[in-house]
């Protein structure tokens, strides 16, 4: 007998239980559970798209596009929702970078993240912002010793005006596109 034969509904664990027994069973407030989010790096000739944070936490800290599943949401769909609705631009496919689950990362709570990098070129979009950003803008970034500064044409930024671990995640995307600046 094979284990492709063997019916999954006759499988029995130690305690007697099929699968579905043992999740009629299962308590799943057992583990606690993160929140999830998606944050998205779009790098153009200009530089990193960042915004201008509308709400708590970190109300008017500039922070990569980003935000919380919804529930049954892939963070794919959740990235490119996002996105969108912070800053106009519609991204098809979204590469990967890593995933962000310090404990502390966020000040509400257990918050996991899935970052997304996408180089794009500036000609192929119009951001505009919108939902939790009030403003959209793109910024020159560069890592000097491992402190960041980002500029454009009206400000410069330092690590201690972006959101949560942002700094850490461009951090990361600068080593990953192997560059000191964007």
């Amino acid at each position: 007998m094979t284990l492709k034969s063997i019916s999954k509904n006759n499988l029995r664990d130690e305690k007697g239980l099929t699968e579905e027994e043992y999740l009629l069973r299962y308590d799943p407030d057992k583990y606690p559970k993160p929140s999830l989010t998606a944050d998205i790096l779009i790098i153009s000739e200009r530089g990193l798209l960042m915004v201008y944070r509308r709400n708590h936490p970190f109300l008017h800290h500039w922070a990569l596009p980003g935000g919380f599943a919804n529930a049954k949401e892939e963070t794919m769909e959740t990235a490119k929702r996002e996105l969108q609705e912070e800053t106009g631009v519609i991204a098809d496919a979204l590469p990967l970078l890593n995933v962000y689950s310090a404990p502390n990362r966020d000040p509400r709570g257990w918050v996991v993240s899935v970052a997304y990098l996408k180089e794009i070129s500036e000609k192929e979009i119009t951001v505009q912002a919108g939902d939790d950003a009030l403003k959209a803008e793109w910024f020159h970034v560069t890592n000097t010793n491992g402190t960041l500064t980002l500029q454009n044409a009206n400000l410069t930024l330092s690590e201690e005006d972006l959101a949560f671990d942002h700094a850490k995640i461009i951090r990361d995307a600068l080593a990953y596109l192997k560059k000191e600046q964007i």
